[in-house]
This record gives structure tokens, C-alpha cells and sequence, in this order.
């Protein structure tokens, strides 16, 4: 059984991984002189919707913690509605983060919340998908040897090093943003750390 969940992980990384790449590349198809560099807001938006769309599709068809019992409609409206409040709680959160620690509360508004979204993107919707909106469970997950399977070992995993990869974006250059390659260089590197994170995640299994 965990050789099987070890394979089925391994794509489901594969596949995340897949559309961080595609993000870059097919909307340039679509969308006149897009680029990461100069188009880096609109890359963001699709980076994040396709990683979460990605992560949905790829947790309802893989169901890593089905349930035997079955739930009704309203249950589970319920459910999508809670885990919508704590992704929007989350991308608040990490904003209010991000201007403590010096993004300018006012100027760049947008690229500090989209960072936010982003790194949401890479941490709390993983989270949503596997334990759902139970804080016990994330609680459970992240402590010291909560884990029960290898789909929550990968999720803390991968998780901190999102977090690290921010951390590293962020902390070699100045806290003013006063360059836009200092706004655009702490986005990159989010995405370029949970790649390496996603692959962690699967070996050290």
C-alpha cells in the first residue's frame, strides 16, 4: 500500500511541478509580449490558478484520505465554503506578514498581495486539499511526529519549503522594494523553491 501511495505522490509532484512550468510558456500563445519579467502580476494570477487547479483535480481523483462514510450536499457545500474563508484568511494573513517585514503598506499593494496569494497558493491549498479545513488535523501535521502517511509527510515538506523558499527570496536584498527587481525577485523565488521542495517531499519517502 505505501509503495502505491509513494507512485500516486510522485505523479501527483510531477504534475504540480508540470503546471508551474506550463504557466510560463502557454500564455504566451494567448497573451501578447507576456513574460515573467515584464508581465510578472498576470504570470502570478496564472501560476496560482493553475497550481490550485491543479491540486484540486488531482486530490479528488486520487482521494489520499477517502472517507467510508458519504456526505450530503450541504456538508459538503459547507465544507468548499469554509475552505474558500481559511485560503482568503490565509492570503490576508501572509500580507500583513509581508508589510511587517517591510513591504510598503501603501505602493505596491498589489504585488505584495499576489505574493501572498502565491505563497497561499503553494501552502495552505495543499493543506485544504488533504485535511481539509480542520485546524486539529494542520495542527496534528505539523507537530513533531504527527505525521500518519506519506501524503502528510510530503505536505510538510513541501509546506516548509515554501516558507524557507520565501524566506531565502527575501532575505540577501533590502526591504524597501525600491527597484522593481527586488518586488519581482522575492515572487520567483517562491515558485523556484517549491519545486526542489516538491521533489523533496517525494525521494524522502
Amino acid at each position: 500500500m505505501k509503495d502505491t501511495d509513494i507512485k500516486r505522490l510522485l505523479y501527483t509532484h510531477l504534475l504540480c511541478i508540470c503546471s508551474i512550468i506550463l504557466s510560463i510558456f502557454i500564455p504566451s500563445f494567448f497573451l501578447e509580449n507576456f513574460s515573467i519579467l515584464e508581465t510578472h502580476l498576470t504570470w502570478l494570477c496564472i501560476c496560482s490558478v493553475s497550481v490550485t487547479a491543479v491540486n484540486l483535480v488531482l486530490y479528488l481523483v486520487v482521494k489520499p484520505n477517502a472517507s467510508s462514510k458519504r456526505s450530503s450536499l450541504s456538508f459538503k457545500v459547507t465544507r468548499f465554503v469554509k475552505c474558500c474563508v481559511y485560503f482568503l484568511m490565509s492570503c490576508f494573513t501572509f500580507h500583513v506578514i509581508f508589510v511587517l517585514y517591510g513591504a510598503p503598506l501603501i505602493e505596491l499593494v498589489l504585488e505584495t498581495f499576489l505574493f501572498a496569494v502565491t505563497l497561499s497558493t503553494f501552502t495552505t491549498v495543499p493543506c485544504l486539499c488533504l485535511l481539509g479545513p480542520n485546524i486539529k488535523a494542520w495542527l496534528r501535521v505539523f507537530s513533531r511526529n504527527g505525521v500518519t502517511s506519506v501524503w502528510e509527510n510530503s505536505l510538510q515538506i513541501t509546506t516548509i519549503s515554501s516558507f524557507v523558499g520565501a524566506w531565502l527570496g527575501a532575505f540577501p536584498i533590502p526591504l524597501d522594494w525600491e527597484r522593481p527587481w527586488q518586488a519581482i525577485e522575492r515572487k520567483h523565488n517562491i515558485s523556484s523553491m517549491y519545486v526542489p521542495g516538491r521533489g523533496l517531499g517525494t525521494i524522502t519517502e
